[in-house]
């Protein structure tokens, strides 16, 4: 399935705005990893339930202000809340599907897997260290590949942002210098390139910039036909961003309601692993403002792990097994008014 930059804003606006002689069931905002996949769950949902949802793809840091400030019934995030702040705010947090952020690239004559990265190098990049495509450590992963003496175009979130969390929290595991001197947020100072809004403005710049390098979600990705890099994991196998290297990461992965199912998936062993993969989580209140609408939105939530699962693959994002969604079910008896359907 291929989705232009331009369908999915189609999408924003069909999807994620409401007017007056319409308003939404259901109001979310945050991560943009999860947009694409939100917005199919919830064309699906709406031909069955006639519910809308109003979901509003800003990025993470935006989506956990929202529901903070209790403007929308759902918070959307890459970056799980520790259980301190989940204790502060009332919030309960489980995690709705897993996926990839991947590292894209606009160099003329290459194509999507072409080119191989590894974590040190991709940390040199985004530190400003390496600024040519034909530098020796790009050339050294890639022997075979004809390289452009071109400057490199550095691209990166401009947006707090639960993507910019996985992929410096990756950065952080393969380069000791990215650790010490940037670290791991969802909102970093960038030591090189130009910043874009959302995953949709990393694409949009990356495509529109020869030389550029950026990262997006899989997704993103996939359906505007971005020339995506191959990755050395953390047993130095060359692999590809498919659902079943996420899957690979997350095999060896627990999932406790105890700590908010927080568990990241980056730099994890295995031969077929993608080592910038994560899980994206949305954040409800345990006491919400307006119970209605919080029991509308979980309901979404249950029908898309019931029904949801081949639309989640068709976009290659790994839907949970059975036995962890019934444990994220069961988190949800937390909540007030919600009574199991």
């Amino acid at each position: 399935m291929k989705l232009s930059l331009k369908f999915l804003a189609g999408i924003v606006a069909a999807v994620g705005i409401a007017n007056a002689a319409f308003a939404a069931d259901i109001s979310g905002a945050g991560s943009t990893f999860a947009f694409p996949i939100y917005s199919k769950w919830a064309a699906s949902y709406q031909g069955v339930s006639g519910a809308r949802l109003n979901y509003q793809s800003i990025g993470s840091g935006g989506g956990i202000k929202q529901i903070e400030s209790k403007t929308v019934t759902f918070g959307a995030t890459d970056m799980p809340l520790p259980t301190n702040e989940l204790s502060q705010y009332g919030f309960v947090q489980f995690p709705t599907v897993i996926g990839g952020v991947v590292p894209v690239v606009n160099i003329p004559g290459v194509k999507p897997g072409d080119l191989s990265l590894d974590g040190a190098t991709l940390a040199n990049i985004y530190l400003g260290k390496v600024t040519a495509w034909n530098d020796p450590s790009i050339k050294k992963l890639n022997p075979s590949l004809n390289l452009p003496n071109q400057a490199i175009v550095v691209v990166h979130r401009s947006d707090a942002s639960g993507t910019v969390y996985i992929f410096t929290n990756y950065l952080s595991k393969a380069s000791a210098d990215w650790k010490s001197r940037i670290g791991n947020a969802t909102a970093v100072d960038w030591p090189a390139g130009i910043g874009a809004k959302g995953s949709e403005g990393v694409a949009g710049n990356v495509m529109q910039s020869s030389g550029a390098v950026g990262f997006v979600e899989y997704a993103y990705a996939k359906q505007n036909n971005l020339s995506y890099t191959r990755m050395v994991n953390h047993d130095g196998k060359v692999v590809s961003p498919v659902a079943a290297s996420f899957a690979a990461a997350a095999a060896g992965a627990t999932w406790n309601q105890e700590d908010g199912f927080a568990t990241m998936l980056t730099d994890q062993p295995g031969a077929n692993s993608w080592p910038i993969s994560g899980a994206t989580w949305v954040l409800f209140y345990k006491n919400p403002p307006d119970k209605a609408a919080t029991a509308e939105g979980l309901k979404f939530f249950q029908w898309s792990f019931k029904n949801g699962d081949q639309i989640a693959a068709g976009l290659d994002y790994v839907p949970f097994p059975e036995a962890v969604k019934q444990k994220i079910e069961a988190s949800w008896s937390q909540v007030q008014g919600w009574t199991g359907r």
